[in-house]
């Protein structure tokens, strides 16, 4: 049966998507560029959500009509094919208008800063980190997305002991946003003479990216040290200064970029980070505040959650959190990380979807 609370809600809501239409028209509004474009993209925003409500309470006075009919027997045959119709529209629209009504990510839009590092297993774990870098840099390319590097350490072995790069596009954090965690790899490494299966890990985080609108950083909390790009002891690719090392004093956050072909332009891709990184703490705090929504999440986000298992000599990749199972060629190799990003959105909306209703 509907749901009278829905038909309140639905109804309060309506009214104000229509005074939002008004105060659009408003004079003293259309003066101001800033705030006419704020409430557009917020009238555009609900709009569809508007069409599903009109449409649903559209579909309760005609099933009300309907009931009224049933009482006059030249009619009563017609009312009830009326209401058995839309009797059986009613569940799909509900659902629908329940799955609309779950508040956005405010970050989905955003592009992102992916941060991958090397963790257990030496050499090995470099490697797999370098696969996991080739393998999200051809997902970029499948979606039409640009990718950027800001900061590389690489392994002599072969792969990154850490890379941070940007990725920009239509949706990028909405769909990367469950990749942040441990990432583990059972596979022979191509330097085990003896064909033993090794373990190793590498984390990833992802970072959505913040304006300096979001994530205001005073220069008296910067400390910026300037070095040789190759690092300390490292081997230097120039003989300039050019590397930067930003240390945010109040938090104790280090960011670095050494991959740019300038200190200036290494400067502004270390604060990229350095914002990146304070956004991603102003947010975490909120979830934690939020508590019973942050649970309602898949997975933490945290990068010391282990999320995913790679293993090749069974040609499997599995996802820990929701037990979705893939193959080891199809996803790391090749071009497949779509049906596991597919697969955890899907399981997010349902757990939102189960948390809201």
């Amino acid at each position: 049966m509907a749901d009278t609370n829905m038909r309140e809600k639905l109804g309060s809501f309506l009214e104000s998507y229509q005074e939002l239409q008004m105060k659009m028209g408003d004079p003293e509004i259309l003066s101001d560029q800033k705030e006419y474009n704020r409430l557009a993209k917020e009238y555009a925003d609900q709009g569809p959500l508007a069409k599903k409500a009109t449409e649903y309470l559209s579909a309760l006075d005609d099933l009300d009509a309907a009931k009224e009919m049933l009482s006059d027997a030249d009619m009563k045959e017609f009312a009830q094919e009326e209401i058995s119709g839309i009797e059986a529209r009613l569940p799909q629209l509900e659902e629908d208008i329940k799955f609309m009504l779950i508040p956005a990510d405010p970050a989905d839009e955003k592009n992102i800063i992916v941060e991958i590092r090397a963790a257990a297993g030496g050499d090995e774990a470099a490697i797999f980190a370098g696969d996991l870098y080739k393998m999200y840099e051809r997902f970029a390319s499948s979606q039409g997305w640009k990718t950027e590097t800001l900061d590389v350490s690489p392994s002599e072995a072969g792969g990154y002991k850490e890379i941070q790069f940007k990725v920009k596009g239509d949706h990028v954090y909405s769909m990367m946003k469950f990749e942040s965690g441990v990432h583990r790899v059972q596979r022979v490494p191509k330097t085990e003479s003896q064909g033993r299966i090794h373990t190793s890990t590498a984390t990833v985080a992802v970072l959505p990216e913040a304006d300096e609108v979001e994530v205001e950083i005073n220069e008296n909390d910067l400390r910026i040290d300037v070095f040789r790009a190759g690092g300390p002891g490292g081997q230097c690719v120039n003989t300039t200064d050019s590397a930067v090392r930003i240390t945010h004093l109040p938090t104790g956050l280090v960011v670095q970029s050494q991959d740019q072909k300038s200190q200036l332009q290494n400067k502004i891709a270390a604060m990229s980070v350095l914002r990146a990184r304070l956004y991603e703490k102003m947010l975490a705090e909120q979830q934690a505040a939020e508590g019973a929504e942050r649970l309602a999440q898949i997975g933490t986000g945290d990068r010391a959650e282990k999320i995913r298992t790679y293993n090749g000599p069974q040609d499997r990749v599995t996802d820990h959190r929701i037990g979705f199972n893939s193959s080891y060629s199809d996803v790391l190799l090749g071009d497949k990380l779509i049906d596991v990003v597919t697969a955890l959105q899907a399981a997010d909306r349902a757990q939102k979807l189960e948390a809201a209703v």
